[in-house]
């Protein structure tokens, strides 16, 4: 996942529960419909699910989604490398979200416990704008 937005600054790495979950479904459809309103910054995202191919597939286009949608992730080993909750019944990964900076380092993450809490479109846009803007000014 690094390498594919290396150098890139405005990007959110997303796990979600899954194609079944409305707050996730939610969340995924607010970035696509945040990239064409003015002002704030652009923000690149990828999700990631547990859900098969098949479902992501149909999830994908249900909302019409533009950026990459993994799928199929191992819950316990995503866990193990970022410290993301797991789900035991149905096992799904919990809500979490990154916002690295351009040379990678996350400057904002955010876990869930549970089915809310999480990186909105708005908060995102806002703060990917604000340190653009900083990093501008203190150049």
């Amino acid at each position: 996942m690094p390498d594919a937005f290396a150098g890139q600054f405005g990007v959110l790495l997303l796990f979600y529960r899954g194609s079944w979950c409305p707050y996730c479904n939610a969340r995924l459809r607010a970035f696509p419909a945040r990239q064409h309103r003015p002002g704030r910054g652009r923000v690149r995202v990828a999700g990631l699910p547990v859900d098969d191919e098949a479902t992501t597939a149909g999830l994908i286009a249900r909302h019409g989604l533009t950026f990459p949608v993994g799928y199929g992730a191992d819950a316990p080993a995503i866990a193990a490398l970022t410290g993301t909750f797991v789900n035991p019944d149905p096992v799904c990964l919990q809500s979490t979200g990154f916002v690295p900076n351009l040379e990678g380092k996350v400057v904002v993450s955010l876990y869930s416990s549970g089915a809310i809490g999480r990186l909105v479109a708005d908060d995102v846009a806002g703060l990917v704008h604000y340190i653009r803007e900083h990093a501008a000014t203190s150049a």
